[in-house]
C-alpha cells in the first residue's frame, strides 16, 4: 500500500506541472489570453454632407386629357401617337357641315344689316330720318354681328386643338367615331420639366427649404441622377401619417423621365462637421450598436453604445456616444470583447508588423 499511495502522489505532481506548463504557454507568462492584433483610428471632425431620402412619383408640368366638347362624328383625325405638338395645333375635326352652313346665313344677314345701317346713316345726316331709327339699325347690325360670331365659334367647336405645347399619347379615336363631351381623345403632356411630389416625415420640416437641391435616380436609368430644386412644401401636415408633402421640379429637356415613374429623392442637407466611422467598425447587436475604444491605458478595450446618423460610401454618422479624439478598433473586433487586451497592427500586416498600442501605425516617435 505505500508503493500505491507513492506512484499516485507521483503521478497527481507530474499533472500539475503539466496544466502550470500550459497555462504559462497560453497566457504568456499566466498573464490570460494573448493580446488581439487590431487596427484602430483616432476621431477627428469630418465635413459630412448627405440626403435626405425619400419617394416620389413623377408628374408632369401640365397634363390634360384631350376630348370634345360637343356631340358630333369625327371628320378627320390630324395627329399620331407619341407626336410632339405646338399649342394650337388642331388635333380632330368633327362633322360642320349644318354648322358651316350657320355661318355663311349669318354673314349674309350681317351684309344686309349692314347695307340697311349705312342707308339709314346717309338718310340722317340728310336729316330724313330720325336718330331713334339709326340707332335701331345701329342695334341691328350688332346683333347680326354676334349671330356670326356665334356660328363661327360653334364650327370653332368642331376643330379640337391642343392647349399647350408636348407630347401625346396614344390616339383613342378614328375618323367617323362619334364623340360625346368627356369621350378622351388622347393625352397631352407637358415634360418639359417634370414635378415631384414626395412626403418627409414632419421632423425632417427644419431641415427644407424652398430652392434645396434635390436629386433624383430611377430604375429605368441606373447609374444616372437628374437633380432640380425643391419648388413648394405644403402648408399642411397630414394628421394621419404626420407626414408633409414637398414638391421638387426636376428639368426634363430630353424627355427620359416620364409621369407616372416612381423615383427615388434624395434631398440634399447642408454640409456640417461631424464624427463619422467605418461601417466596419460598428457591433450591431439587434436595435443597438455599439463601438470598441481604446482604454486609456493603450494596450485594452471597452465597448461603449453609440447612437448612428445618415450613412454614405462605408461610413456612418456618429450621433453620440463618441468624442473627437477617441480612438476606436476599426479591424480586428471579431475576437474582442469588453476589457479585452490589444496590440495593434497596421493595416494589412500579419502579426510581425505590430506597433506599440495606442500609437498611430506609421509613425515614430522622436
Amino acid at each position: 500500500m505505500p508503493i500505491a499511495v507513492l506512484l499516485r502522489a507521483l503521478l497527481l505532481g507530474a499533472l500539475v506541472l503539466v496544466l502550470s506548463a500550459c497555462g504559462r504557454g497560453d497566457g504568456g507568462g499566466g498573464r490570460g489570453p494573448a493580446p488581439v492584433p487590431v487596427t484602430t483610428l483616432e476621431l477627428q471632425p469630418v465635413r459630412w454632407t448627405d440626403e435626405l431620402k425619400a419617394l416620389g412619383t413623377a408628374q408632369a408640368r401640365e397634363s390634360v386629357t384631350i376630348t370634345a366638347s360637343v356631340t358630333q362624328a369625327i371628320a378627320s383625325v390630324e395627329f399620331e401617337s407619341g407626336q410632339y405638338v405646338g399649342k394650337g395645333q388642331p388635333l380632330v375635326t368633327l362633322v360642320q357641315g349644318q354648322q358651316a352652313a350657320g355661318v355663311a346665313e349669318a354673314e349674309a344677314q350681317l351684309r344686309n344689316e349692314e347695307q340697311l345701317y349705312e342707308r339709314s346713316r346717309q338718310l340722317a345726316e340728310r336729316q330724313l330720318v330720325s336718330r331713334a331709327d339709326l340707332e335701331t339699325r345701329r342695334a341691328a347690325l350688332e346683333a347680326a354681328r354676334a349671330r356670326v360670331a356665334t356660328q363661327r365659334a360653334t364650327v370653332a367647336d368642331r376643330v379640337i386643338r391642343t392647349p399647350f405645347a408636348g407630347v401625346l399619347g396614344l390616339r383613342l379615336v378614328s375618323a367617323g367615331s362619334l364623340v360625346t363631351p368627356g369621350t378622351p381623345i388622347t393625352t397631352l403632356d407637358d415634360v418639359s420639366l417634370i414635378k415631384l411630389d414626395f412626403t418627409v416625415p414632419e421632423a425632417q420640416l427644419p431641415q427644407l427649404q424652398v430652392g434645396q437641391r434635390v436629386n433624383a435616380r430611377s430604375n429605368a436609368w441606373p447609374g444616372e441622377t437628374f437633380s432640380g430644386t425643391i419648388a413648394s412644401i405644403d402648408s399642411r401636415v397630414d394628421a394621419v401619417s404626420r407626414a408633409v408633402t414637398v414638391r421638387a421640379e426636376i428639368p426634363n429637356p430630353d424627355g427620359r423621365l416620364r409621369p407616372g415613374m416612381l423615383l427615388e429623392v434624395g434631398v440634399e442637407r447642408a454640409a456640417r462637421q461631424a464624427l463619422a466611422i467605418p461601417e466596419l467598425a460598428v457591433q450591431q447587436n439587434g436595435s443597438r450598436s455599439s463601438v470598441f475604444v481604446v482604454a486609456e491605458d493603450g494596450a485594452s478595450v471597452r465597448e461603449v453604445p453609440v447612437q448612428l446618423g445618415s450613412r454614405r460610401f462605408g461610413e456612418v454618422e456618429v450621433v453620440s456616444g463618441l468624442e473627437a479624439g477617441d480612438r476606436i478598433v476599426v479591424e480586428g473586433t471579431v475576437r474582442l470583447r469588453d476589457g479585452a487586451r490589444i496590440r495593434e497592427v497596421k493595416p494589412g500586416a500579419d502579426g510581425d508588423g505590430a506597433v506599440p498600442a495606442g500609437k498611430a501605425p506609421g509613425k515614430t516617435e522622436g
